[in-house]
């Protein structure tokens, strides 16, 4: 996995985040992984084609959730609330917005799907093709965590490799 894929998602997650829980970040736990991804509170899964492939998970706790969905709506949020199980894809949004400006000024192509929310327990197990960069985001607010799994589709690893 290539940093010039992934770093504008974590300056957009460091960026959004700050904004939206009023504190700072700081970078947690980071780790390569192929193992199948465990869902930690409330999840979104955002999944890319074109240039770029792969898909990313982002997933907050559900105190952290209802933070974020609180200063969003303007209003005191329960973690037991719908609206704060869906702040995270409202918080995908914002990342992948801002990620996804900076890929396009680097020349990429690509198409994104909606965030939708992720149910699942566990994501299927990555193999030595996919692998998976998982990290955190520690806020006095709480954590988020990303996990990302992106590449360049065979095309374009081709175009990088003869230029």
């Amino acid at each position: 996995m290539k940093m010039e894929l992934i770093q504008p998602f974590i300056n957009a997650a460091d960026a959004v985040l700050a904004q939206t829980l009023h504190c700072p970040t700081r970078v947690g736990d980071v780790s390569m992984e192929q193992e199948a991804y465990r869902r930690k509170g409330f999840a979104s899964l955002v999944t890319f084609n074109g240039d770029i492939e792969g898909r990313i998970i982002f997933d907050i706790d559900p105190r952290t959730a209802a933070k974020v969905a609180s200063t969003l709506a303007g209003s005191a949020m329960e973690a037991d609330d719908d609206l704060a199980r869906e702040t995270v894809c409202e918080l995908a949004n914002m990342v992948i917005g801002s990620a996804i400006t900076t890929l396009n000024d680097q020349g990429f192509h690509f198409k994104i799907q909606p965030p939708v929310v992720h149910v699942a327990e566990a994501e299927e197990e990555g193999n030595e093709d996919q692998e998976a960069l998982v990290m955190s985001f520690d806020t006095d607010n709480g954590n988020v965590f990303m996990n990302i799994s992106l590449r360049y589709n065979n095309r374009k690893r081709e175009e990088l490799r003869l230029n």
